[in-house]
């Protein structure tokens, strides 16, 4: 087994390798949050990509998203279970999905359980949708697609705060705090899905309805991180949300993402603030 220390690294780098908007607040985390938080985040991500993948076939995706749920319910996880599992899709699959059992172990014994919990029901609600092959059609499929996705981030990040330290946060703000974030990544990548054949709209609605969605689950992120005292989880919420916002004005100004500059502006002025 590798030592803890460099396993640690290298969830930080492949942490950066793959979430720029993430990356930067967890690294400001205190050491207990920024290895719960990290593993958190690449445990999601690993998962995240079987979803996404390009190339893989819908029912591969099922299997393997259906079966981590499983292995994720287990008191112990089996990674040898797991990394049989993926070994036929060694050479599609990234990095940060083929060592899920080397996330795991970095979070802090007291609150892994909670992370495997967390991640399992993401898998299986991601294996549902990708049975429906993405299909939107009304607004209630949009919330429990986001919520699979997204809103169930919150929930967990919420859980993680509680164990730490006692903060209490309410549980629906939570999941729009991971919706509204979503929302904005839907409107940032929407042609891009559209080219892959998904579209993440309720019948009747356009880009408009999707702004506004958006903006509105973005009010739940305001209020949610109102009920934050901690220094060091509510400047860990802002950076995420701060960037959102901006990216959301690019969007209505017809630029498609933020510059690195933008980025770096964005994030200064959240730690001045804090």
């Amino acid at each position: 087994m590798m030592n803890e220390a460099k396993l640690q690294k290298e969830a930080m780098h492949v942490l950066k390798l793959t979430s720029r908007t993430f990356y930067i607040p967890i690294k400001l985390l205190n050491p207990t949050l920024r290895k719960t938080v990290g593993s958190a985040y690449l445990c999601m991500r690993a998962i995240d990509e079987i979803e996404d993948h390009e190339e893989l076939h819908p029912e591969s995706k099922q299997h393997l998203l259906q079966a981590t749920s499983k292995l994720l319910q287990n008191d112990f996880f089996d990674v040898a279970a797991y990394r049989a599992l993926v070994k036929p899709y060694e050479n599609l699959l990234p990095e940060v999905t083929l060592r899920l059992g080397d996330w795991l172990a970095v979070c802090p014994a007291g609150i892994v359980a909670k992370v495997k919990e967390s991640t399992s029901i993401m898998a299986d609600g991601m294996a549902k949708w990708v049975g429906k092959n993405f299909v939107i059609r009304t607004k209630e499929d949009l919330d429990d697609y986001t919520y699979y996705v997204a809103g169930l981030v919150g929930v967990m990040l919420s859980d993680i705060w509680e164990q730490f330290d006692g903060t209490k946060t309410d549980r629906d703000l939570a999941i729009g705090y991971g919706r509204g974030l979503q929302a904005v990544n839907m409107l940032r990548n929407q042609d891009e899905d559209a080219e892959r054949g998904v579209r993440f709209l309720p019948d009747g609605w356009d880009r408009q309805d999707l702004f506004e969605y958006a903006e509105l689950n973005l009010k739940k992120a305001d209020a949610y991180i109102e009920s934050i005292s901690n220094r060091n989880i509510l400047t860990f919420c802002k950076i995420p949300l701060a960037l959102a916002k901006r990216t959301i004005g690019s969007l209505h100004g017809g630029q498609e993402k933020m510059n690195r500059a933008e980025v770096e502006s964005t994030v200064d002025a959240i730690l001045k603030e804090v």
